[in-house]
């Protein structure tokens, strides 16, 4: 699971991970190019972060 959360979204990506998933996720906050490209998956804002598993090194869509 794979979450990209604007700046209002992030406590709710955290929680829905976590319900899900039940576990902890990893946050990692994204770069400048990804922020321009990636958007939230709850509104249309420009995602800052992604929440998703800590082996997950994929980081493009």
């Amino acid at each position: 699971m794979r979450i990209f959360s604007c700046e209002t979204h992030i406590n709710h990506a955290l929680d829905m991970f976590v319900a899900e998933e039940k576990t902890f996720p990893m946050m990692e906050k994204l770069n400048e190019e990804e922020m321009l490209s990636t958007s939230c998956t709850y509104c249309n804002i420009s995602a800052i972060y992604l929440v998703a598993h800590e082996n997950d090194d994929t980081r493009c869509r």
